[in-house]
C-alpha cells in the first residue's frame, strides 16, 4: 500500500490556518450521513454542555473540549469492528461517545459522581469501558502512545485481527516516548494505526512554532511506517483513509500513522483564553470547514432528510444530553471508602 501525502499548510502566529485538501473520500448513503450527522452533533451537544457545566462549578479540575474535531473519531470508529481498540490522551469525551459509552456515565464521571464510569474517581481525563475497548483518557502527554502499542502487541500474541486505534495530538508527537513505540510496533508488525489529531496548536504554540518536521505523516519513515494526511474535517475522508490503514493492518504489514488535520473551536482547556489565534480565524473554520455544517448541507442536497427531520435529530441529541446532566448533578458522590478501592501495590 503506497503512501499518499497532500500538502498543507499550517497556522503559525499572527498566520491564518488554511483548511486540509487532497484527502480521498467515500461516498456515503443515506444511513451514513444520517449516522455521522448524529453522532457528531452528540458529541458537539455534549461538549458544548460540558463546557456550561464547567462554567458553573459542577466540573472540577482539568477539561478539554472536542468541539471541531468530531469528525476524526467518528470517521475512524465508523470503519472499526467489534475488538479494535481505542486509546487516547485527555481530550477524549468525544473518543468515549463514539466508542458507544453511556452518555450519563460520561457526564457522571465529570462531576465525580458513583455512576461515572470510573466510579467518580477518574474525571475527564480517566475514564475507561472494558466492554467498549476503551483504554483511556491520559493525562500524561504522549503516555498512551506506549500503552496503545501494548494494545497492538496483545492482539497479535492472541493471534486475532483486531487493530488498536492510538489518538494523540501534533503536541504529544513531539515525545521521546512516541518514537520508541514506533520503533517497537514495525520491528514486530504490530496492527496498530497512529492517529496524530494535528489540530494546528499544542496547548498554546502553533505548530510550525513547536515543530520542526510540521508534516506529521512523516514522522515514521525512520522506521519505514508509512503516512498519510487527512482532511479530518471532513468525516468520509476521515472514514476512507481509516479503512485503507485497518486493512494494512490486519493483513499483518504493521502500524500506519494517519495525520488528520483537524481544528478546535475553544481553547486547550477550560481555562485557556486562546489569546494566541484570531477570532477571524476561528469563525473561518466554523463558516467554511465545520465537519457537522458539511454532513448538513449533503443530507439536504441528497433528500436524505428534511429540515424538520434534522431538527428532531437535534432535539434527540439535547434531550440525551440533558437527561445526562441531570443524572450528573444528582447521582451520589462515591463514598468515602472508594478512596481504597482499586488500588494495586
Amino acid at each position: 500500500m503506497a503512501a499518499t501525502r497532500t500538502s498543507a499548510r499550517t497556522a503559525g502566529a499572527g498566520k491564518t490556518a488554511s483548511a486540509p485538501s487532497g484527502s480521498n473520500i467515500v461516498e456515503f448513503n443515506r444511513e451514513q450521513e444520517l449516522e455521522a450527522y448524529r453522532t457528531m452533533l452528540l458529541i458537539r451537544r455534549f461538549e458544548e454542555k460540558s463546557g456550561q457545566m464547567y462554567g458553573m462549578g459542577l466540573i472540577g479540575g482539568f477539561c478539554h473540549l472536542y468541539i471541531g474535531q468530531e469528525a476524526v473519531v467518528v470517521g475512524m470508529q465508523m470503519s472499526a469492528k467489534e475488538g479494535d481498540s481505542v486509546i487516547t490522551g485527555y481530550r477524549d469525551h468525544g473518543h468515549m461517545l463514539a466508542c458507544g459509552m453511556d452518555p450519563k456515565g460520561v457526564m457522571a464521571e465529570l462531576t465525580g459522581r458513583r455512576g461515572g464510569l470510573s466510579k467518580g474517581k477518574g474525571g475527564s481525563m480517566h475514564m475507561f469501558s472494558k466492554d467498549k475497548k476503551f483504554y483511556g483518557g491520559h493525562g500524561i502527554v504522549g503516555a498512551q502512545v506506549s500503552l496503545g502499542t501494548g494494545l497492538a502487541f496483545a492482539n497479535q500474541y492472541r493471534g486475532n485481527d483486531n487493530v488498536s486505534m492510538t489518538y494523540f495530538g501534533d503536541g504529544a508527537a513531539n515525545q521521546g516516548q512516541v518514537y520508541e513505540s514506533f520503533n517497537m510496533a514495525q520491528l514486530w508488525k504490530l496492527p496498530v494505526i497512529y492517529v496524530i489529531e494535528n489540530n494546528r496548536y499544542a496547548m498554546g504554540t502553533a505548530v510550525t512554532r513547536a515543530s520542526a518536521q510540521a508534516d506529521f505523516s512523516k514522522r515514521g519513515l525512520s522506521f519505514n511506517i508509512p503516512g498519510e494526511q487527512v482532511d479530518g474535517m471532513d468525516v468520509r475522508a476521515v472514514k476512507a483513509a481509516a479503512e485503507n490503514a485497518i486493512k494494512w493492518c490486519r493483513e499483518g504489514n504493521g502500524p500506519y500513522i494517519l495525520e488528520m488535520q483537524t481544528y478546535r473551536y475553544r481553547g486547550h482547556s477550560m481555562s485557556d483564553p486562546a489569546k494566541y489565534r484570531t477570532k477571524e480565524e476561528v469563525q473561518r473554520m466554523r463558516d467554511e470547514h465545520d465537519p457537522i455544517e458539511q454532513v448538513r448541507a449533503r443530507i439536504l442536497k441528497a433528500n436524505f432528510a428534511t429540515e424538520d427531520d434534522l431538527k428532531q435529530i437535534d432535539a434527540g441529541v439535547r434531550a440525551i444530553v440533558a437527561e445526562a446532566a441531570e443524572f450528573a448533578t444528582n447521582d451520589p458522590e462515591p463514598d468515602a471508602s472508594e478512596l481504597w478501592t482499586d488500588i494495586l501495590v
